[in-house]
């Protein structure tokens, strides 16, 4: 990725600038073959985060449900007010967050965290702080959840020179399932994300990317991970972007 090293970047305290507080998200599946040519096109437009001197980051996710995957489901169903709940790795800066995600009526979607030790990313649960965090925050009792779905990635993000959006690039991206102890890959693709204010115009990748034929998709790492590790999963909801997924190897 040599275009990726010859952006200006932007160190993390810098990138706090940027505060989406009434954000909407735009997703994209992208062949990873197209990496270099999107940066090509949009390197002049957009600073590339830099922390410890690498760009490129990697990711270790855990996501939580209950037995019956009622997260899931909610999903899949297509309901508009939803949770995730997942525990996060930045390896980048040695940093673990226990995040619960919400996503409203309206599209927008809301994070809240607490830190935890790097050392109980498997235990999670088990972290007094984190169940506390829970009861506040879920309406999902801390007994019924268990660890659903482990993810792997690597993330390249970028910043607009307004400092207005932000771009996620995620790559490389593995499953493996707790509970089934499938395995799955999706290294030939990438999941595109571009965060910007609800009322904001179209920004510069999401331009480039139309004219490189690549029209917005949404897509939910966990539930995708989940459809494709889970036989017993409901997934006729995602049978669309699983066979796009399959289609792109």
């Amino acid at each position: 990725m040599n275009v990726l090293y010859q952006m200006e970047a932007i160190g993390l305290e810098a990138m706090k600038a940027v505060r989406l507080m009434n954000r909407v998200d735009q997703k994209y599946i992208v062949p990873a073959h197209q990496l270099e040519e999107l940066l090509g096109r949009v390197a002049g437009g957009y600073y590339v985060q830099e922390t410890g001197g690498e760009r490129v980051a990697p990711y270790r996710t855990l996501y939580f449900d209950t037995a019956d995957l009622a997260m899931y489901t909610m999903h899949h169903n297509k309901k508009l007010n939803r949770q995730k709940l997942r525990v996060r790795t930045y390896r980048s800066t040695d940093t673990t967050f226990f995040e619960i995600k919400n996503k409203d009526n309206r599209g927008k979607t809301h994070k809240v965290r607490i830190p935890i030790d790097p050392a109980m990313f498997d235990c999670a649960l088990e972290v007094d702080r984190v169940r506390q965090f829970l009861n506040a925050n879920t309406p999902y009792p801390v007994a019924s959840l268990h660890s659903c779905l482990e993810n792997r990635f690597q993330r390249i993000t970028l910043v607009d020179k307004e400092m207005n959006q932000r771009v996620t690039i995620d790559s490389r991206i593995l499953f493996h399932n707790h509970a089934t102890q499938f395995n799955s890959d999706i290294s030939h693709l990438l999941v595109i994300e571009v965060k910007h204010q609800a009322d904001a115009p179209m920004s510069e990748i999401e331009r480039t990317l139309h004219e490189m034929h690549i029209l917005p998709r949404r897509m939910s790492k966990y539930c995708i991970g989940t459809a494709l590790t889970d036989p017993g999963a409901k997934s006729n909801q995602f049978k669309e972007k699983l066979l796009y997924i399959e289609k792109l190897k």
